[in-house]
């Protein structure tokens, strides 16, 4: 299963606000061995929002969404979840009764309308003044307020995924290839990739006063070491050198 993000709001975009859901989503995965495999900020334009959700919700990934589930003219995310699954947007008798309950008759005319939401919705309790996010299917809605959402990530994690830990490489090899250039070495990274799949490798060069090729390799250990040598074959083939370590002089 693969794990994405959400993250909505012209806000964002404009720079009037900064986002915090990306690092702490990351470091609530962390704590269960797991790692997004991608992240989309996008605005609160109809079509742009429509776009990127159908290209979400195609998938079968696990994919938590934060921001623009709210009742004002600009929240236009449960009206387009709604048009992409192609199903109503309709009261929600659970969402309905937890606004209810918080509210009273003040929930009238406005509040209430954050209960419309995609048929088929599953609420997520919202601990702070009890105004839901949603799940459909595989997508989880929530507010983009932190306070709100970050303990329905828990939630969602802890009451729908409860067995979904540790799908994150454990382990990683890195070597630094010193005034290396990637053109030389291009050939055994394409090997690598093709021989070992699963394998996750990055390649990064860096300039400045100590140039160098920061090679890394993620996996299963049994895998690293066969194709961590292919490289380091490469490298020195290539008339480079290569350091466990980075000297910082």
């Amino acid at each position: 299963m693969k794990i994405g993000a959400l993250i909505i709001g012209d806000e964002l975009l404009s720079g009037k606000r900064q986002d915090r859901h990306f690092n702490h989503l990351q470091s609530v995965l962390a704590q269960r061995g797991l790692e997004l495999n991608w992240t989309i900020i996008v605005g609160d334009d109809p079509e742009q929002l429509q776009r990127f959700l159908a290209f979400s919700m195609a998938s079968k990934d696990l994919v938590f969404s934060f921001g623009g589930i709210g009742a004002t003219p600009d929240d236009r995310t449960r009206e387009s979840v709604a048009k992409v699954a192609e199903v109503s947007l309709t009261a929600h008798p659970e969402a309905v009764a937890e606004i209810e309950a918080q509210f009273g008759e003040r929930a009238y005319p406005n509040r209430i309308l954050m209960a419309d939401l995609p048929e088929g919705s599953r609420i997520i309790p919202n601990t702070i003044n009890r105004v839901p996010g949603f799940s459909l299917d595989g997508h989880h809605f929530m507010p983009g307020f932190p306070e709100m959402s970050w303990p329905m990530i828990e939630w969602v994690l802890n009451t729908y995924y409860p067995d979904l830990r540790n799908t994150a490489p454990t382990d990683e090899q890195i070597i630094y290839v010193i005034n290396g250039r990637e053109s030389e070495i291009i050939e055994a990274m394409r090997l690598v990739v093709l021989q070992y799949p699963e394998l996750r490798l990055s390649s990064l060069p860096r300039l400045g006063d100590n140039p160098h090729i920061e090679l890394s390799l993620r996996g299963d250990k049994e895998h690293i070491e066969p194709a961590m040598a292919i490289l380091k074959a490469a490298v020195k083939q290539a008339g480079f050198t290569w350091s466990n370590q980075l000297d910082s002089h």
